[in-house]
């Protein structure tokens, strides 16, 4: 029986008395913050008309999620709509466990009127990220909303607390159901340009910030739209880059930052200008028209409304986005979330076991059009892959069913796996031979971003790689007729996504799951399946074993 929602606190932590012993191996002293969450749809008009939205308790963008390094998090989600869904994690780890990670590769979707209790533990991060919905274009509907890890308070951060600390939630948007931009898509359509940009779900001049004179503030920004980069800038203000994605960065100070699809990033802001409203901008990047929509920083002792146009944005010219995300790298004299500093992890001298290159794919399948890597468009099993390979289900997937290297072949259908072995330290090339900024996630990890630039790599494009601070984070970007270069170190066993940022382009099949693989059995090497999964397609009807 689903859990009842009145109830739901009571109900969530008798069945989840059992978790805490799954926990007890990683450390049963670390706090547990549970989360009630009820999804339902409802009316909401981001950009002047209604539409039918996503609203987790009441709310779009849904409710933030606070936490302390290594907490457990135990989020109770009633699916409350009339089809199946799920909630992904942009960001969080979630070590040895990826059971948990929200995408249908993975997990079994919640089906209507049906509750599932995901089991998280940011483990050893901080830093800003989000959560968004992952099954049938859900993601065009809301659904998403911020997440913050804090530093415990024994590991110094390198900066003062901020006055506050705020989630900016930006993205392109569409007035169009998704509903209808899903049929669109499943009709063998390209999705169309969006309507317009949203700032934490509202439109033009309907977002406001206060702040008080002379104080500085943290502000989260993350890209949670569906295809365009965006550029964000206050007026008349410096924003000083504190972290992205779990790293604490070096403080450089930019006046308006490119967030590419799935990124988010940390700045503080000091309010140091007369007091009056300012504007806060974010516009699409690389596209004509450029769509632009703004909020107001507004200062408690405002002595006056905004006038005047926005700030500009910077030109359509790569370099300048280019030359900002070279400039980005790791703080090394900053401590992480363990109480030693980041930079002592010494990548650059670690030789690399193995090299992936990934090339996008687009075309035509069956008079319908898809995208795809290395000529694979990812087609969903029956069964989630997790799964399948727990159980040693034959049939659902085959490791090597697409190659590690571009093949130059035509687009063709499967369900794409990578194998990798655990503790590998590999080397993944992105090479974009398209003329559009691409972005690209890979679920479970933090990897290095070590080079990016213009042209084909070669094996030559390793003298250019940055082996000593580079910046550690999980979504980076591929400008066009370009490619970026990224080290991961594979010591998170389990079956893991890794998909463009591109909604309409993830959905119509350019992603594929790279399995870490361990023959061991420990729990220190990967933690048993959660007593409360879900099971479905040919692993319907099996049990999972206790913690």
């Amino acid at each position: 029986m689903p859990l009842k929602l009145a109830g739901g606190a009571i109900s969530a932590l008798l069945c989840l008395s059992l978790t805490a012993t799954l926990f007890a191996t990683v450390g049963a002293e670390d706090p547990y913050r549970f989360f009630e969450w009820n999804v339902t749809y409802g009316d909401i008009y981001p950009l002047g008309v209604r539409q039918r939205g996503i609203l987790i308790n009441g709310q779009f963008p849904g409710p933030d999620i606070h936490s302390v390094t290594n907490d457990n998090l135990i989020i109770n989600v009633y699916n409350s709509l009339d089809e199946p869904f799920l909630i992904s994690w942009n960001g969080i780890q979630q070590r040895h466990n990826s059971f948990e990670d929200g995408v249908y590769g993975t997990t079994c979707p919640i089906p209507p009127r049906r509750n599932f209790t995901y089991i998280l533990q940011v483990k050893d991060q901080i830093g800003s990220f989000y959560y968004f919905p992952s099954l049938a274009f859900h993601k065009a509907a809301g659904g998403f909303g911020g997440i913050r890890i804090l530093s415990r308070p024994r590991i110094p951060v390198p900066f003062p607390d901020p006055a506050d600390d705020y989630t900016v939630l930006i993205g392109d948007w569409y007035k169009s159901n998704h509903t209808t931009l899903k049929a669109h898509l499943d009709g063998g359509k390209k999705l169309p340009f969006p309507d317009g940009i949203l700032i934490n779900g509202r439109g033009p001049n309907q977002f406001s910030l206060t702040f008080e004179q002379g104080k500085t503030y943290r502000l989260r920004i993350s890209n949670v739209g569906l295809q365009n980069s965006l550029n964000f800038r206050i007026q008349d203000h410096k924003m000083k880059l504190v972290e992205v994605e779990g790293t604490h960065t070096l403080q450089t100070t930019y006046s308006s930052l490119d967030v590419h699809v799935g990124q988010s990033y940390s700045v503080l802001v000091t309010a140091d200008q007369p007091g009056h409203d300012y504007y806060i901008v974010a516009s699409s990047r690389f596209t004509t028209p450029v769509l632009t929509t703004t909020g107001i920083l507004h200062y408690s002792n405002s002595g006056g409304q905004v006038s005047g146009p926005p700030p500009g944005g910077p030109t359509i010219q790569i370099d300048w986005s280019l030359n900002q995300a070279r400039s980005i790298r790791t703080n090394l004299t900053a401590s992480g979330p363990r109480p030693n500093p980041q930079g002592s992890y010494h990548y650059g001298l670690i030789n690399t076991t193995k090299t992936y290159i990934l090339a996008s794919s687009a075309g035509q399948v069956s008079g319908k059009q898809r995208y795809g890597v290395n000529s694979v468009s990812f087609i969903p099993a029956d069964t989630p892959l997790k799964l399948a390979d727990y159980f040693k289900i034959p049939g659902v997937f085959r490791v090597g069913s697409i190659s590690d290297r571009p093949t130059g072949g035509g687009l063709y259908l499967d369900t794409s796996v990578l194998g990798a072995d655990y503790r590998a330290f590999v080397e993944i090339i992105f090479q974009n031979d398209e003329d559009i900024v691409q972005s690209w996630h890979l679920d479970g990890y933090q990897f290095f971003v070590v080079g990016m630039d213009g042209g084909t790599w070669t094996v030559a494009s390793r003298n250019e790689y940055n082996l000593r601070d580079a910046v550690a984070r999980s979504t980076v970007q591929v400008y066009p007729s370009s490619w970026t270069a990224i080290y991961v170190g594979l010591d998170n066993v389990g079956m893991w996504n890794l998909r463009t940022e591109f909604w309409a382009r993830q959905y119509l099949g350019q992603q594929l799951y790279l399995r870490v693989y361990t023959a061991s059995t420990s729990i220190r090497d990967e933690y048993p399946i959660p007593k409360n999964a879900r099971t479905c397609g040919r692993a319907s009807g099996r049990r999972t074993r206790p913690f």
